[in-house]
């Protein structure tokens, strides 16, 4: 039978409902995929269903667990749905009615129990139902794959592979796919196309042991933190202060990150560990201390108990467990002259090496717990993995570390750590030594041209990049710079297509941005084809540069903020008219400025997970680079006859940006108001830039001509009667501020048009002068300018 390709997958089925089934089947759901979801018949029934009159007979009683799965999946927060809309295209069913639907099914996915007899059972139940040709896997964490398929067909085990989802499904990048010896290498290649193309993830071949690639580098980082913490008398909160950004790891460090896994989880990978590893040596490496199981045997295990190493007092108050006495205690904040010298230093490379240069107790930590990772590390490649570059994508995708094992050694040196290591008599791998015996000096090599090579078998082999996966950076390493300032460069994607990419901190918008944006425009104009806006920054843009907008309005150099607000606004202006096709890519984080640079593109292309918002209320603001007049101009074009009333619509757009709502997917723009009918949303976020570049070449090809038209019908008087009675009913009722109601009356001023009839037709610079207008009004107040200031400070908004 002929495999099916990533985008032929239509239907699958989740054997198991609990929260890892469930969230599997969610993000099958939100790549289109049609999902039946199963778990076994429960035994009796609840009183609700008895007071229902239902019996175990009835459907509803026999698919209770699938269903319940389903509805939890519409409370949980953060939600593993991209829309609670996508629950609808998973069905529940049964174990015991439902295994005959397996055989209409593209691909089946076993999340029961983490026990192997029990995993046996279900797959004596799937094989029985199972069409030849239709991949089977396993999502388990840790256990083998060949004693899973243990008694299976050939065929069937051929057709089998392990597909362990890191939790939760829709956020993590990480799937490690697991080969047995029996899968065919159609199967592995399979199951990789479908969870990078179709699911959007990061896919790393591992090798069928214990705990595979992540869990047991991480379970081994994590175990050794707990030791070393015990040996250097540190705290809870000092280690979590190492540990974190400091070290290039996520804020929730070791202790929070354990609290959100929950204890009792991470004792049983642990356990698998203990029970599977090689080697008694290696066995006890992965001992959990004593307090630890103190601590889960007290049902102490983190968030869903309350409490674990962190304990929520009450109206804000966090204790920290102090584990040599079990009690908690108010947390320390934390300072050092090492974390001092990280923070200070650029880029996670500097930062780290920063900290294990560093003699003191924290310094000291670091290095302790980073030289056994990096050896331990060492010693497991070609056992857990075939190369390096599996094990640190395994790690970085994992965990969201911003650097694996070697590329961290990379960073500190290589050379260098393992002098040091080996002074200090730390058994450093044997190949580790050869390799630097033999000269090299790095374990990842840049090419001449682009792209990069790694450490494998003597030498280097090249890093395979998908044509589809296009990288900015290798672009311009490689001489692509077509123009470049300080805030943002125009690079060349080859084809006649160029990229606008922003690089300034947190890609804000300032006065570098909006002049390469106006240059792009005029270069783009005489010589190319089409343009792409996307960046490969963290987050796409978190908006304009609020720190320079504060500075002016307590200067009151009114003038000055006008002027940045007119250029920004011509600036979107200009990109909304020029004559060739423009498509924007925005992802991660994407908000106030970054909206308004996305809105004038012909095309957007959401990455699924695009949080979008106009934000500006928020800092006592409204939008005011063309944000309102978009969605006004977009409204008018939907609604173009004098007998369409705009007000219900109006009304909509006023409640999102006065609310400063954010999309929680690149889907949910739609729900908001901000997606077109001619917008796309991506799933597989590493091809945005190409895909873009299709879009643009795609548009060109056909014959592009802009439909911009400049005339706006607004909904008048009428309109803003409507939300200014809104505005005074939430003020009396407390539930905004006098501040609050000043801005939102502002932005239904904007919103209506200004004091014109309903069904008047203006200019696109009239709505905007109403923006500006509006927006230089708003930087005098002083209770603005307060949540500015706090903004700034605290990441976090004001209500005053």
């Amino acid at each position: 039978m002929a495999l099916k390709r990533w985008n032929e997958v239509r239907t699958a089925a989740v054997i198991g409902s609990g929260v890892m089934g469930a969230a599997i089947a969610a993000h099958l759901a939100n790549a289109g995929i049609r999902c039946l979801l199963l778990d076994v018949v429960p035994n009796s029934i609840t009183v609700e269903e008895e007071i229902k009159g239902l019996a175990l007979t009835d459907k509803a009683v026999r698919n209770r667990l699938a269903t319940q799965g389903i509805a939890r999946l519409k409370k949980t927060n953060p939600s593993p749905l991209y829309m609670e809309a996508f629950a609808d295209r998973i069905a529940a069913g049964n174990t015991e009615d439902d295994m005959p639907r397996l055989r209409g099914v593209d691909w089946i996915i076993e999340a029961v129990t983490e026990r192997l007899d029990i995993k046996r059972v279900v797959w004596d139940a799937i094989e029985a139902h199972w069409t030849p040709g239709t991949l089977v896997s396993s999502n388990t964490s840790g256990i083998s794959l060949t004693a899973i398929a243990e008694g299976r067909g050939q065929a069937f085990k051929e057709s089998f592979v392990g597909t362990h989802f890191f939790n939760p499904p829709r956020y993590m990048h990480l799937v490690e796919v697991i080969p047995t010896a029996d899968s065919a290498h159609d199967t592995v290649e399979q199951a990789r196309e479908w969870c990078e193309r179709r699911l959007g993830k990061g896919v790393v071949i591992a090798k069928d042991t214990p705990n595979f690639i992540g869990n047991r580098i991480g379970t081994y980082s994590l175990v050794t933190t707990l030791r070393e913490m015990e040996r250097a008398g540190l705290t809870i909160e000092e280690v979590d202060a190492i540990t974190g950004p400091a070290m290039g790891r996520p804020k929730s460090a070791t202790f929070r990150t354990l609290d959100l896994v929950g204890l009792d989880t991470f004792m049983h990978v642990v356990g698998n560990l203990t029970e599977h590893a090689p080697t008694e040596s290696e066995r006890q490496l992965f001992k959990l201390p004593s307090w630890y199981h103190k601590l889960v045997e007290q049902g102490h295990i983190g968030e869903k108990a309350g409490q674990g190493f962190y304990k929520k007092e009450g109206k804000g108050r966090i204790t920290a467990l102090r584990f040599d006495t079990m009690q908690y205690a108010d947390r320390q904040h934390v300072q050092a002259a090492s974390l001092e010298a990280a923070k200070r230093a650029n880029g996670t490379g500097n930062k780290l090496k920063a900290l294990l240069n560093t003699k003191d107790k924290y310094g000291t930590f670091a290095w302790d717990t980073t030289k056994q990772m990096l050896v331990y590390s060492a010693s497991l490649v070609g056992v857990i993995a075939d190369d390096i570059h599996n094990i640190d994508h395994a790690i970085r995708w994992g965990f969201n570390w911003q650097l694996g094992p070697f590329e961290m050694w990379d960073a500190i040196g290589v050379r260098e750590s393992t002098a040091r290591m080996q002074a200090e008599g730390v058994d450093v791998p044997a190949w580790v030594l050869e390799w630097l015996a033999a000269g090299h000096e790095t374990f990842y090599m840049k090419l001449p041209s682009k792209g990069k090579a790694y450490a494998h078998l003597g030498g280097y082999r090249n890093v395979e990049t998908a044509p589809q996966h296009i990288s900015l950076r290798e672009l311009k390493d490689a001489g692509a710079t077509i123009a470049s300032n300080a805030g943002a460069s125009l690079i060349d994607l080859g084809d006649g297509v160029a990229c606008l990419e922003f690089h300034s901190p947190n890609n804000a918008i300032g006065g570098d941005i909006l002049s390469m944006i106006q240059r792009s425009v005029e270069l783009v104009e005489q010589q190319y084809r089409g343009l792409v806006v996307a960046n490969e920054g963290k987050h796409f843009c978190v908006g304009a540069n609020i720190m320079q907008l504060l500075a002016e309005a307590q200067a009151e150099e009114w003038e000055e903020i006008d002027d940045i607000i007119k250029h920004f606004q011509q600036s979107m202006l200009r990109l909304k008219r020029l004559q060739k096709p423009v498509v924007a890519a925005p992802h991660q984080m994407t908000l106030g400025g970054g909206v308004e640079a996305c809105l004038p593109a012909d095309v957007i292309l959401f990455s699924a997970e695009t949080y979008f918002g106009l934000v500006e209320t928020g800092v006592g603001l409204i939008p005011a680079g063309g944000g309102c007049k978009e969605l006004l101009q977009q409204l008018s074009a939907r609604f173009p006859h004098a007998e369409d009333d705009l007000t219900p619509h109006v009304l909509r757009i006023f409640e999102t940006i006065a609310m400063a709502k954010v999309s929680t997917s690149g889907f949910d723009t739609e729900r908001l108001g901000y997606r077109r009918p001619k917008d796309e949303v991506l799933i597989d976020s590493k091809r945005r830039i190409y895909e873009a570049k299709q879009i643009v070449l795609a548009m060109d090809a056909s014959g592009f001509s802009s439909e911009h038209s400049p005339v706006i019908r607004v909904a008048g008087r009428e309109a803003k009667a409507a939300m200014k009675l809104a505005i005074q009913g939430m003020r009396e009722g407390g539930y905004i501020s006098e501040h609050d109601a000043l801005i939102a009356n502002k932005l239904a001023h904007i919103l209506s048009g200004g004091d014109v009839p309903s069904g008047a037709l203006v200019s696109e610079q009239y709505v905007l002068d109403l923006e500006r207008e509006a927006f230089l009004s708003l930087c005098g107040e002083q209770k603005t300018q307060q949540r500015m200031e706090h903004m700034l400070r605290t990441g976090k908004p004001l209500r005053n």
